[in-house]
């Protein structure tokens, strides 16, 4: 069975929905805007962005994990592989 998972998303609502994230951990810290984007040295606009629309770079994206102490949780990413098929799974161990 086709994985259709990919089609109830848009790209701006993960982007965002990950920036909603991150501002909930960074308040639960009791971390300012300031604070956040002078320790990760990351521009305050940039930040203030990030946690409106979504948008940011990876790097940017990166340093405020690892200062929000969650870079393990984004180095997993794509550790785990996931099948669709029988023929990826073959695929994969070759």
């Amino acid at each position: 069975m086709e994985n259709y998972d990919q089609f109830l998303y848009a790209p701006s609502d993960v982007a965002k929905e990950l920036a909603q994230r991150l501002k909930r951990i960074r308040k639960r810290k009791k971390i300012t805007q300031k604070q956040l984007a002078a320790r990760c040295n990351v521009s305050y606009a940039s930040l203030c962005r990030f946690e409106q629309t979504g948008l940011i770079s990876l790097e940017a994206f990166i340093k405020m994990t690892m200062e929000l102490g969650v870079i393990s949780e984004v180095r997993d990413l794509f550790t785990r592989p996931v099948y669709a098929s029988i023929e990826e799974v073959v695929n994969d161990s070759r």
